[in-house]
């Protein structure tokens, strides 16, 4: 977590009873399958709703801390948006993305009564703690004066609009996703050049990378760093190449913006030298 925010565990809230997105949630029947609570706190939720028969389980970075090693059909996560900084909302997101199952669905309750965004002092800890407004790109199923449920599914879940025929905007089940931000998503190369060659792709239809505007451009680059960790810790590879191909005689063969992360292996070809200068290939050697 970044280190200007480091008290954002303090907000967390001794409560006996179901707070009232899970109580909310959970009338309505939608904590189905296996379930996990994403920031849970002091875990009063999961304790409630085990006690109810749900097979949830939950995580918390500073409470309990052990990681999830399984995918999940229902992932909720109640006002922890609120007290993050921009950088750390999308750290969440990409990792409740990759925890949730194709088909799954996640919910995220966010405070609607933040009157300004900010350090406070904390009235009880009295340290620093931050909170903001928080407005998501996803389906919106609850709001009151204090209160906003979002509903997430993976887009390549979704019903996308009849009549687009770019397989960026609306990509199949087909495609396997790795993550998701609230305006990036990360799939596999459907024709690999080796083992994890991933795509990362902004979710606005734009052809032209430079025509992207800088904060787009800014969260791409974030979720490839977000990327390059998981592919590293999943396959061990020796290096990478990074590469935008941008108008026809660049080779870009689909007009969606989309960069590819290339895991390089020791071997995988008989001399590297070069790396990237390969697109022209008798420029690949200068020494």
């Amino acid at each position: 977590m970044n280190a200007s925010n480091p008290n954002s565990h303090l907000t967390a809230k001794e409560r006996d009873k179901l707070s009232y997105p899970a109580r909310l949630l959970f009338d309505k029947g939608l904590l189905k399958g296996k379930i996990l609570d994403f920031g849970c706190g002091f875990g009063k939720d999961v304790e409630i709703l085990q006690s109810k028969g749900l097979d949830i389980q939950g995580y918390d970075r500073h409470y309990f801390p052990t990681y999830p090693q399984e995918k999940f059909d229902t992932i909720i996560c109640f006002y922890v948006l609120n007290v993050l900084m921009l950088e750390e909302q999308t750290n969440v997101l990409l990792e409740i993305s990759k925890l949730l199952n194709p088909g799954g669905k996640a919910y995220f309750a966010v405070r609607r009564d933040v009157k300004k965004s900010g350090f406070r002092i904390h009235k009880i800890h009295h340290k620093p703690t931050f909170q903001c407004n928080v407005i998501l790109p996803f389906v919106s199923i609850f709001q009151n004066d204090s209160c906003e449920i979002y509903e997430f599914q993976h887009i390549n879940q979704l019903i996308h609009k009849e009549g687009n025929s770019c397989i960026f905007c609306s990509p199949s089940k087909e495609m396997e996703l790795i993550a998701e931000s609230a305006s990036v998503y990360v799939i596999y190369d459907k024709y690999p050049v080796g083992k994890g060659h991933a795509l990362i792709i902004p979710k606005r239809h734009v052809e032209n990378y430079f025509d992207l505007s800088l904060r787009e451009q800014a969260a791409l680059f974030f979720v490839l760093n977000h990327i390059k960790i998981h592919l590293q810790n999943l396959f061990k590879p020796d290096g990478f190449n990074v590469g935008i191909n941008i108008g026809e005689k660049a080779g870009q063969t689909i007009p969606h913006v989309h960069i590819h992360l290339i895991p390089r292996y020791s071997g995988d070809v008989d001399n590297p030298d070069g790396g990237v200068r390969g697109v022209i290939p008798e420029k690949r050697k200068y020494k």
